[in-house]
């Protein structure tokens, strides 16, 4: 079985609905250095939505026709892949209550549609207070979906912030997973702004890294221990970095300590509570991968194709996966074995 855990997807209707895609592009926070707008791609005469930070800046392109659940299904089926979990390109970010539960209603209908080949991670403003917990409790208990999603950091704050304790806190309680995507951006970044691929690929990839750091560090996972995160791009290879990060006490006498060591439990929490989408196998390459695996375990490891950013990361991924030099019990649980268990796949609770 091969299951998708990262196939993004926005209301078709955010195209034609003149009233939803002005209230969409107006709740994109220019306070915060971003600009949102609508125009035409030259070539198809297709609509597509642009996000841009600072001005001047593309970093998010939503386009009209990519969502649509039949492409989907037909594209899925050619790569044999056999399930997929629904979630948004970004925006998550920056939707109000009233946005999120649009969108959130509009996924649990495309899944609906789709008689069993799609689950569905809920949208939540985790800002809104009690609107945020509401929603929470309705996408899980009356939509049926499996998780949820949340950015890895919301204006200056990441998760480890005081101010998302009320709904981490929920997760912790009722053993929910929350997927977390990456912002385009970092929170600083002007050192990334000049060049597309740096700002587009290691912008996400720096974000990753400062969220995996701040939880791990802040003591997150001892207040919330049964938290499971699951970052996108490989924690922004997040792997390459373990050691640095947690490193061993010193085996020699020291003039000072420098370095914050606490292994059992930066490592233990790391163990039981971080997991890693790889958003998108084939850009990372085979020996990367492969490293990946083996240095985080591949029971940490997720499967997902950032679909329709470019479809051959969907149509090619599961293949170039079967390619890697490792057990076959390792692609397994990488290409559905861990989704299913993180996300409760199969679980007589999820089976709508």
């Amino acid at each position: 079985m091969v299951i998708d855990a990262n196939l993004y997807w926005m209301p078709e209707f955010l195209f034609s609905d003149s009233a939803l895609l002005k209230r969409f592009l107006t709740a994109v926070p220019n306070s915060k250095g971003a600009y949102a707008y609508e125009m035409e791609i030259p070539e198809s005469g297709k609509k597509q939505i642009v996000i841009e930070k600072p001005r001047g800046y593309q970093n998010l392109n939503y386009v009209e026709g990519q969502f649509d659940l039949d492409s989907q299904l037909s594209d899925m089926d050619a790569a044999g892949v056999d399930m997929a979990i629904l979630k948004t390109p970004g925006c998550q970010e920056w939707l109000d209550p009233e946005l999120c539960r649009i969108f959130n209603d509009g996924m649990a209908e495309h899944v609906r549609k789709a008689r069993g080949r799609l689950r569905a991670l809920a949208v939540l403003p985790p800002l809104a207070g009690d609107a945020c917990l509401k929603e929470l409790d309705r996408c899980i208990g009356t939509l049926g979906m499996t998780g949820v999603q949340l950015s890895a950091h919301y204006g200056d704050r990441y998760l480890d912030d005081e101010s998302f304790r009320p709904v981490l806190s929920r997760l912790n309680e009722m053993n929910i997973p929350a997927y977390i995507h990456h912002t385009p951006l970092p929170v600083q970044y002007d050192a990334l702004l000049d060049y597309d691929n740096l700002r587009r690929s290691y912008g996400r990839s720096i974000d990753q890294v400062i969220a995996i750091g701040r939880e791990i560090f802040s003591g997150l996972f001892e207040e919330f221990p049964r938290l499971r995160l699951v970052h996108s791009m490989l924690g922004g290879g997040f792997f390459t970095y373990m050691n640095l990060f947690f490193p061993e006490k010193s085996g020699k006498k020291e003039e000072l300590g420098r370095f914050q060591v606490k292994n059992d439990g930066h490592r233990t929490h790391f163990k039981n509570n971080i997991f890693f989408e790889m958003s998108h196998a084939m850009p990372w390459g085979k020996t990367q991968l492969e490293t990946a695996i083996k240095v985080a375990g591949a029971d940490h490891i997720i499967f997902g194709s950032s679909y329709p950013v470019r479809r051959e990361w969907l149509l090619d991924g599961p293949e170039f996966v079967r390619s890697l030099e490792i057990p076959e019990h390792d692609r397994s649980l990488v290409l559905s074995g861990n989704a299913m268990r993180v996300y409760g796949i199969g679980e007589e609770n999820n089976a709508g």
